[in-house]
């Protein structure tokens, strides 16, 4: 293997971008189709970067391609590098019209339908222009991978304490703490004092069991000497809960930032009952050593701002 220094001369990054089209095409001819090149052509880009770095990158067989585990180690690194580039592309855009611009953000559904939206809508007043791509995640895991994966430049989501993925920073913005709730027409909706276990008996809407939100709701249940009650409906989706809420038959537990920023507030309403789950860190999360995209700064300091009133309580 040649020298670092030579060896990162003669690197090309069309030939970067062309193994990990073929990596993620399965084959070059599919490769070359997206690419709008020749078979030909790709082959040769693979065979000299092969040359260059001095490593098989590819097995080649009858149905395609396999990556090896130096093609993988070079993928994982590629990708930082072409995300150092967009990064670098965006900071001069931004520095060009500090009122434009874009930013990916990852969150799960009960922030995606609360407290992101307020942010946003805050920062549409001030920065008319930017261009947000949100994706939404199902749990821990997948957040923490399409971050690492840099598909999002930031998530908002909880952290466990002590935060302790080596390789990211948490920003807390505030504390979260869960409701129950239910909709204005609810019989319930009028009464002063409700003990939870008056409540087991009654519709719930529940996230799917094993998952990292129905812990949290298991916990206040147990806290109580009581089993988490039989739900009516399973679903992550809070756009579920915001259509049968209403109709009065239904309970659900939601974070107080939810039912907070949502649209659906004034139709809602936090049952007087101690729901005693623990607190949880929400924070803002990125990657450590990369470089951060300018937007997503702006996006951190309005989100402190909207989070204010939610902090001490």
């Amino acid at each position: 293997m040649e020298p670092p220094g030579r060896l990162s001369r003669r690197l090309k990054l069309r030939g970067l971008q062309v193994f990990d089209t073929v990596v993620q095409c399965g084959s070059m001819a599919k490769a070359a189709s997206l690419l709008h090149v020749t078979q030909p052509a790709v082959s040769k880009a693979i065979g000299e970067l092969e040359r260059v770095i001095g490593v098989r990158l590819l097995d080649r067989n009858p149905q395609g391609v396999e990556v090896t585990v130096y093609g993988r180690a070079l993928l994982k690194r590629g990708a930082a590098v072409f995300d150092e580039l967009q990064q670098g592309v965006k900071e001069i855009q931004f520095l060009a019209d500090p009122t434009a611009g874009e930013v990916r953000i990852g969150c799960g559904e009960a922030f995606g339908a609360g407290l992101l939206p307020a942010i946003l809508e805050r920062l549409g007043r001030q920065y008319p222009r930017i261009v947000y791509h949100v994706i939404l995640t199902t749990s821990p895991e997948e957040e923490l991978r399409v971050l690492r994966e840099r598909q999002v430049d930031l998530l908002l989501t909880r952290v466990k304490e002590p935060f302790l993925e080596d390789d990211m920073d948490a920003d807390v913005l505030f504390q979260e703490r869960l409701c129950v709730v239910a909709g204005g027409k609810s019989k319930w909706a009028r009464r002063r004092r409700i003990e939870l276990a008056e409540l087991l008996d009654e519709q719930w809407i529940l996230t799917p069991p094993n998952t990292a939100p129905y812990a949290l709701v298991e916990e206040g249940f147990r806290a109580k000497g009581l089993a988490v009650p039989a739900a009516r409906a399973v679903s992550f989706s809070v756009h579920l809960r915001h259509s049968l809420l209403p109709t009065g038959r239904y309970l659900t537990v939601l974070p107080r930032s939810c039912l907070r920023y949502s649209p659906m507030r004034p139709v809602l309403k936090a049952l007087p009952v101690d729901f005693p789950s623990k607190p949880t860190p929400v924070a803002v999360v990125t990657l450590k050593h990369r470089t951060p995209n300018p937007v997503s700064k702006i996006v951190i300091e309005c989100a402190r701002e909207v989070v204010r009133p939610l902090r001490g309580k």
